[in-house]
Formats: structure tokens, C-alpha cells, sequence
């Protein structure tokens, strides 16, 4: 619910205001002059401020002024019963959305307020280079029909209506952010903004004025405020991905907001009231992070009231194919090139191969072997980036235990692997010339080459 402040020193006007915007669903709050006002600004997290112009102790111009300062973003409708051109312009560029003359029409206010915080939202939009044309109409596409998949699914449309926290937790390239958009878009905030922020991608130094934002003067180079993302992020729902990077000096500071529900500005003086929900994720175990002290026990279990495990591809390998028919849909229409089919055996080469970096190596693969592809079927030919490296998996098998003998067989697999892929490359498929450089039978060579599930 949106909350409006009424700045009007005639009590019949205030009261007027307060019961004619209630009933249109705002929460309103009033002040009886600019002073008050001001403080109420200051103390209340407000998202549109509507003054008269004269008032006692302050006047509006004053009440704008602080508004600005406060929260920028924040619309502020001046009303007056002296609409001269020239309070009119003062206002206006003073900051204010616009200008309403008394006696009031209310229909046009309401409509006024209605279009302040669409600009509002649309302002939030820009400044977090969100793509109002981008493909975020609906809950985004959750490809998949293991049941795996299926459980987190069902998982993420029970969690998404409330306002519980939500801890995601899966192997890099999983689709964390896939799925915390989902819950997002399923929820009551999903016209509000979706702020995602990758605690990895930023140095530790700098996290802290991304997350928070600083006031004017705060640091060196700190030249006017600047709202952070989760301020930014009022109302709608922050993804914080791999908190699991964030340093214990700033994770003390999260625990804080996600208790009190408030923030500090860097070099700020108070608290700003926000309304968010938090979504985290993780690739890391946070549970051992927990017992080496390099994650705060009590910022995991507020974070972790709702976990959600997503399987790695590999452990879905059903999903492949209905994966691999998206991606070649979607990368097709950017490409404007006709839709490719896929080989029956280069489709057993993409369920067979161990996917270490999980949706999102199979999306760039799928990318890669459609700029590859010159006819309308997908072959080996396009995926030998990966085959290569698929039959050299299989051949090594598991070398993280074993006995040195077992391991030593599994190295040799692997060396034999990649040579004999060597030489069939240079001899274009020769599997007779290939024999005789590697200088074994050729039956030899064609076991091999069935144990080793190589392709000339």
C-alpha cells in the first residue's frame, strides 16, 4: 500500500484529502504545517508528498525541497490557491511532478497521484537498466519434466505468495536467478521492481554503497546521493546471489535490514524505512561456512527459513532434451535463421556429457552449434567442443579416490583418449592410417575407439 503525505494547514482540506485518498486504497498520513512536515519526511518512508504551497513555519517549497533530499525518486504534487505561471514554474523546477490549482478537483488529483508513481516505478526501472521491452511479461519459462524439477516447482508456488525469505541453493549455472525471478513474478510484489545484485561480481570494498547507497560526502568521488539497490528495490524483491561471498563486517549490517527492515546510507545519519523481500543464493555449503566462522550463524537461518535445492543437470538428464529444443527455438528467432533439428546421436552426445556448468553450458552450446550448423539438422560436427571432452570424462572416470593403481588406469584412459582423437582429426576419419601412426592393430584401434565412445 502506497503511502501519501498531506502537508495542509486548513483542517477541513486535510481531513478532505485524508478520507478521499483512503478510499482509494492509499495509506495517508498529514501534517498541519511545513515543519511538521519536514519531520514527517524524515521519519516516514513516503512515496508521494502532496503540499500547499503556503503554510506556516516552512513552506512547500521547503517541504519539496526536503522531499528531494530524502528520497529523490519520490513524486511531489504542489497545491495552491495562487496558481500564477510563476509559483507554477518554481515549483517545477524546484522538483515538484506537478502543479494543481484550489478549489481541488479530486478526480484529476487522484489521477495525478495514479500517474506520479507509474513515472515513479518507471524512474526505478531506468536507474536499475531494466528493459521495459525485455521478455519479463509472465512468470519466465522453468524448463523441465524430471521430477526433480517438477518437486522444485511445485516448491517455488507454495513459497511464492508469502513473504518468507528464501534460501536458493545449487551448483553454479543451475538458474538460480531463473528461479527467484519465477518466485518473484508469482507474488504479490510482482509489479514492483525484481533487483538482482551478484555479491561476487563486486569488490568487497564496494558492495556496501551498491547495496545501501551513500549520502553526498560520504567518501571521496561521492558528489550527490545515490540510492542502492535495495532501496531501490522498495516494495518489490531483492536477489542477493552468492551471498555466500559477502564479507562478515557487511553481512552483520544485512542481518540488521532484514531485522529492523530498515537501512543506513553510507556517511547518512538515520534510517530509511524499506519494504522488501530477500531472495539468496548460493553455491557454496553455508552450513560449513557456518562452522569455519566465515558466514554468520544468524544471517543463515534468517535467510534460510524457506531452502530450495535445484538439482544439477546431470542429475535431470530428461530435462535435456526439452532444454535443448528451447534454446535452439529462442537462439533461432535472434539469429532469424530457420529452426535446426538435432541428430539422434548428437542429442545421446548431449544427455551423455557431464554438464560441470550445468543449464547454462548447455545454452551456450546450443548458441554455439547453431552458428556452426550450415544445413537443418545439428550433428556431432557442431558439439565437438564437448564430445571431445565427454569421452575423455567417460575414459578417466572418477580420479578423486581410488588406490594409485586405479588412478593411474583412469590417467591413461584419458591419454589414450585424447591422442587417438588427435590422430583421427589429422587423418580426417582414417581409421587405417590412424592405426599405423599409433602403431597398433586395427582392431586394436576400433576397440578403443567403442570403449573410449570416440566419433571419427
Amino acid at each position: 500500500m502506497e503511502r501519501i503525505l498531506v502537508v495542509e494547514d486548513k483542517e477541513s482540506m486535510a481531513r478532505m484529502l485524508k478520507e478521499t485518498l483512503e478510499m482509494e486504497g492509499y495509506e495517508v498520513i498529514t501534517a498541519r504545517d511545513g515543519a511538521e512536515g519536514i519531520k514527517m519526511i524524515k521519519e516516514n518512508k513516503v512515496d508521494v508528498v502532496l503540499t500547499d504551497l503556503r503554510l506556516p513555519k516552512k513552506d512547500g517549497l521547503e517541504v519539496l525541497k526536503a522531499s528531494k533530499e530524502k528520497n529523490p525518486l519520490a513524486p511531489v504534487i504542489v497545491m495552491t490557491a495562487y496558481g500564477s505561471v510563476e509559483t507554477a514554474v518554481n515549483a517545477m523546477k524546484s522538483g515538484a511532478y506537478d502543479f494543481i490549482t484550489k478549489p481541488l478537483d479530486t478526480d484529476y488529483l487522484q489521477l495525478l497521484i495514479t500517474r506520479s508513481l507509474k513515472n515513479q516505478r518507471l524512474l526505478t526501472e531506468n536507474l536499475l537498466l531494466k528493459d521495459t521491452l525485455s521478455h519479463r511479461i509472465g512468470t519466465p519459462d522453468i524448463i523441465g519434466k524430471s521430477p526433480a524439477m517438477i518437486e522444485v516447482a511445485g516448491n517455488i508456488q507454495k513459497v511464492a505468495p508469502t513473504k518468507s525469505t528464501v534460501l536458493l541453493l545449487g551448483e553454479s549455472g543451475t538458474g538460480k536467478e531463473l528461479f527467484a525471478r519465477a518466485i518473484h513474478d508469482l507474488s504479490p510484489r510482482r509489479d514492483h521492481p525484481f533487483v538482482p545484485i551478484n555479491c561476487a561480481a563486486i569488490p568487497r570494498e564496494l558492495l556496501e554503497s551498491e547495496l545501501f547507497g551513500y549520502e553526498k560526502g560520504a567518501f571521496t568521488g561521492a558528489g550527490e546521493r545515490k540510492l542502492g539497490k535495495l532501496e531501490l528495490a522498495d516494495k518489490g524483491t531483492i536477489f542477493l546471489d552468492e551471498i555466500g561471498e559477502m564479507d562478515t563486517a557487511l553481512q552483520s549490517k544485512m542481518l540488521r535490514t532484514i531485522q529492523e527492515g530498515e537501512i543506513d546510507r553510507v556517511g547518512g545519519t538515520g534510517s530509511v524505512k524499506i519494504d522488501i523481500r530477500i531472495i539468496a543464493a548460493s553455491n557454496r555449503d553455508l552450513e560449513a561456512a557456518v562452522a569455519a566462522n566465515t558466514f554468520r550463524e544468524d544471517l543463515y537461518y534468517r535467510l534460510s527459513v524457506f531452502p530450495v535445492t535445484i538439482p544439477p543437470l546431470r542429475e535431470r538428464r530428461d530435462d535435456i532434451p526439452v532444454l535443448v529444443e528451447h534454446f535452439i527455438s529462442k537462439y533461432a528467432a535472434e539469429m532469424n535463421i530457420p529452426h535446426k533439428k538435432v541428430s539422434p546421436e548428437a542429442m545421446d552426445i548431449l544427455k551423455k556429457y557431464s554438464w560441470k556448468g550445468n543449464v547454462r553450458e548447455l545454452e551456450n552450446v546450443i548458441e554455439r552449434a547453431l552458428i556452426l550448423c550450415e544445413g537443418d539438422t545439428i550433428t556431432e560436427k557442431e558439439l565437438r567442443l564437448i564430445s571431445a571432452a565427454s569421452s575423455e570424462e567417460e575414459a578417466a572416470g572418477d580420479t578423486t579416490g581410488g588406490t594409485l593403481d586405479e588412478v593411474a588406469k583412469a590417467a591413461l584412459k584419458a591419454a589414450e583418449s585424447r591422442r587417438i582423437r588427435e590422430v583421427l582429426e589429422e587423418t580426417h576419419g582414417n581409421k587405417t592410417r590412424a592405426a599405423e601412426i599409433l602403431r597398433v592393430s586395427y582392431k586394436t584401434l576400433l576397440t578403443k575407439i567403442k570403449d573410449y565412445g570416440i566419433e571419427s
